[in-house]
């Protein structure tokens, strides 16, 4: 009796085998003749059928590198049906809940958006009325590498422009997507396959006295009519110490730049109490005032025969490096993408990263970055990277509210700090260059 249980229990897994084999092989055939792919393909925001298998999430680029955003809106604005508005501005734990809770939208709108095309300003403010999320930038940034921190997946044709203010429309049965070119002024509209019922994900905010310049009839509107005014009065006070003694910040540098196991490595202090460490291919110099100077000392690749890299990438490589030294220790402050500059010869690039903290910029010293990543021939050649440690003395200090600064700057301004070497850093307004010129204070 027990011989013949066996056996009728390996008749069954024999059979359940047997299925399994079989519908492994027919998926595989189907796999082949391209049936998955015509399935996928006709369902929207889904992405290949090897992310679906492999859990991919967030944005990716074709080489398989995951991509992270390098900077984050410094205003958010939500409008409701009746029109009023919340925004979050100077308070960066709200902004970034803000964004975590709406950034899907913005991506998705821009994964499904048609060609733009160019609109009046008069249907940029009307559109601005109605139900939507507003984005606006601290520098411009390019649309196709915003894309990419969105994990959007706009079509090719689509006008890549450089831009700080974006936004999501939500109107009766079709929402659109618009945004402000940098530089030209122009304003453009898109089409998209955004749900309208997005639109209920920003009911929860309530209006807070928010405005754009525009609306606040204030003098000087007019040469800043699309920044964002709150009532705002008061703002944090700011400590700013060092990060660590020059020993610590060469091994926060040398862990950052991925050669904390490098040998070979030999250390000395020289002039001024200079910590420098020499390695094989590389020299790195700590000041004692947390500025780390890393420069690759070994022939840098053939030109031609490194592999060349986009802009998203780029700036991928140089957010990882920022974000694993300068960001890493900077305490209540936040290190954003700034700009990205072209140099002379193929392959040179560098990418610059700035401290923000409470909605404002933090200037260094000498202009100083918090990141300075420099490329040749598309490889990392040097690094600034300059330690401080920015925390909230928990003291807040009145300005002008933003109605008053706006008249007396004239046009669009900016919450700041400066670090001079100071215990504390008390934050002012300053007038906003036009793009590519000087800043100074007010």
């Amino acid at each position: 009796m027990l011989t013949l249980n066996i056996s009728k229990k390996a008749v069954e897994w024999a059979k359940t085998a047997l299925i399994a084999l079989l519908t492994a092989s027919a998926l595989f055939l189907a796999w082949r003749t391209g049936i998955f792919s015509e399935i996928f393909a006709s369902i929207p925001f889904v992405g290949s059928v090897a992310e679906l298998l492999g859990g991919a999430s967030g944005a990716a680029e074709p080489g398989g590198a995951s991509i992270k955003e390098a900077a984050r809106p410094l205003s958010i604005v939500i409008t409701d049906e009746e029109g009023e508005r919340f925004g979050a501005k100077f308070n960066a734990d709200e902004r970034n809940a803000v964004y975590e809770r709406t950034s899907s939208i913005l991506g998705e709108a821009l994964g499904s958006a048609a060609e733009p095309f160019e609109i009046s300003e008069g249907e940029w403010r009307a559109a601005m009325s109605g139900v939507g999320l507003f984005y606006e930038y601290a520098t411009p940034v390019r649309l196709s590498i915003l894309d990419a921190w969105l994990g959007a997946r706009k079509p090719d044709t689509a006008h890549d422009a450089i831009l700080r203010r974006i936004f999501v429309a939500f109107g009766e049965g079709r929402s659109r997507l618009y945004y402000q070119e940098q530089g030209s002024g122009a304003f453009f509209c898109a089409d998209t396959a955004s749900a309208a019922g997005k639109a209920q994900e920003l009911g929860e905010y309530s209006a807070n006295g928010a405005a754009f310049a525009f609306e606040t009839g204030v003098s000087g509107a007019g040469n800043a009519p699309y920044m964002l005014i709150l009532p705002d009065r008061y703002f944090p006070e700011v400590r700013a110490a060092p990060v660590g003694n020059a020993e610590e910040l060469l091994e926060l540098a040398l862990s950052a730049l991925g050669l904390g196991d490098e040998a070979n490595t030999t250390y000395y202090y020289g002039a001024e109490s200079v910590l420098v460490c020499v390695g094989a291919q590389f020299n790195i110099r700590v000041n004692a005032d947390g500025r780390v100077l890393y420069r690759r000392t070994d022939a840098m690749a053939a030109e031609g025969t490194a592999q060349a890299l986009g802009e998203v990438e780029l700036i991928e490589k140089a957010r990882a490096i920022a974000a694993d030294s300068a960001g890493a220790s900077c305490g209540n402050a936040e290190v954003f993408f700034d700009s990205i500059e072209a140099g002379e010869a193929e392959g040179s690039f560098s990418v610059l990263f700035s401290f923000y903290i409470a909605g404002g910029r933090v200037f260094l010293p000498e202009d100083r970055p918090a990141a300075l990543v420099t490329f040749a021939s598309w490889e990392v050649s040097s690094v600034e990277m300059n330690f401080r440690d920015f925390t909230f003395t928990g003291e807040r200090v009145r300005l002008l509210d933003g109605r008053l600064a706006l008249a007396a700057a004239g046009g669009e301004f900016m919450l700041c700090y400066a670090d001079t070497g100071a215990d504390t850093m008390n934050p002012f307004w300053v007038r906003m260059p036009e793009y590519g010129e000087r800043s100074s204070r007010r």
